[in-house]
């Protein structure tokens, strides 16, 4: 996997969060895909349980813009950042690490979402 292929799976997950495109699920992840919400999450496991997870989100509009961190091998990672609403009411930053398989879609995506004035440490103070 190189950066160009890393950008196109995800304009290509994009597109398919932006129309609702539960088909996509089958192009950018393998069967047996593990898809995280966050690093302490439990995986969803499978096409089925990652349609449900898309399924759970409204049509909210959103603005994204993603970077390329790094590509070592079959892995990867995004920095990406996303603003939901017109006007802006929700703001993240993200980070996407992504395990690819030899076919170009990903079998492991575990995201690390952060957002401003939410508490990031371990103590509350």
């Amino acid at each position: 996997m190189d950066e160009s292929g890393v950008l196109r799976w995800v304009g290509g997950y994009e597109q398919a969060w932006r129309a609702a495109d539960l088909e996509a699920v089958g192009r950018l992840f393998t069967e047996d895909a593990r898809y995280r919400r966050s690093p302490y999450a439990p995986d969803e496991v499978g096409h089925a349980a990652i349609r449900a997870f898309w399924l759970e989100d409204d049509d909210e509009v959103f603005t994204m813009t993603a970077r390329v961190v790094v590509v070592s091998g079959d892995d990867a990672v995004v920095r990406l950042q996303v603003r939901y609403g017109d006007p802006v009411r929700q703001e993240y930053r993200d980070l996407w690490v992504l395990h690819f398989a030899p076919d170009g879609r990903v079998d492991d995506f575990e995201e690390w979402a952060y957002w401003p004035d939410k508490p990031y440490a371990a103590g509350s103070g």
